[in-house]
């Protein structure tokens, strides 16, 4: 059974104006998946439909093999149990008036998690290697790549079992950014990722399945490396030819 899915969606944001037309997508434990298009391509939008933000016109979102009813907010509720995202920009993503403490805990009250919001707090410092004493600190006080491990750490905090990521990396500078795949790449082993990302690189650094949308549709899916390696699709090729690439 897959984690999520979407189902011959159809979307958008004004009548007469699709955004996505017929996607479907399916998300399995331990099946990273990559999206990758233009921009207005309707990456984004996939994302916010993912995460229970907006709900299809056609087709429908699964989550956890159920239909999602984003009205509903006992399903919404169990939602954010099961997916949590972390946004492009560390300097916005943050509330700068909250400690860390605070920003960290704020999905274990809102979503009424069981378990010692202390001993939570310290469990995710750790698992994005930061020191415990960060917790009495504010966002000003970090760096954009420890920001943004705040951000991977509120994130884990609810225990998700998949991880929604708009662009994570594209914010920071390139020494700052290979940390966080490598953080990104260990958190892995453990929680599933869906990355969307124009950078191929990191693509393919953490995700082995790959999916490919020009103007709210699929034109290719498939394993990350074949694709790479021989894209079908003439959009595909203009794509990889644009991107940054892994170096050979």
């Amino acid at each position: 059974m897959s984690l999520l899915a979407l189902e011959n969606v159809d979307f958008a944001y004004r009548p007469g104006q699709p955004v996505l037309s017929g996607v479907s997508l399916s998300v399995a434990p331990g099946g990273h998946l990559g999206i990758v298009g233009e921009s207005g391509s309707g990456k984004t939008t996939v994302l916010r439909l993912l995460l229970g933000l907006a709900a299809p016109q056609g087709g429908r979102v699964l989550s956890d093999g159920r239909p999602l009813d984003i009205r509903s907010r006992a399903a919404l509720r169990a939602h954010r149990r099961l997916v949590q995202p972390v946004f492009q920009d560390p300097y916005t993503a943050l509330d700068p008036r909250m400690s860390v403490r605070r920003i960290l805990t704020e999905p274990l009250q809102a979503l009424s998690l069981p378990g010692d919001p202390a001993a939570e707090v310290s469990r995710v410092l750790a698992a994005v290697d930061l020191p415990p004493d960060s917790a009495g600190r504010r966002p000003k006080d970090f760096s954009g790549g420890q920001r943004q491990r705040i951000a991977i750490a509120r994130a884990l905090i609810a225990r998700p079992r998949v991880l929604l990521a708009d662009e994570p990396v594209s914010a920071l500078d390139l020494s700052t950014r290979v940390r966080i795949i490598d953080l990104l790449a260990g958190l892995s082993r453990e929680t599933t990722l869906v990355l969307v990302s124009h950078d191929l690189a990191v693509v393919a650094a953490l995700c082995p399945h790959l999916l490919v949308l020009e103007r709210g549709r699929i034109v290719e899916a498939g394993a990350t490396r074949q694709i790479l390696d021989a894209p079908s699709h003439p959009y595909t090729q203009r794509l990889l030819a644009s991107l940054p690439r892994l170096p050979r």
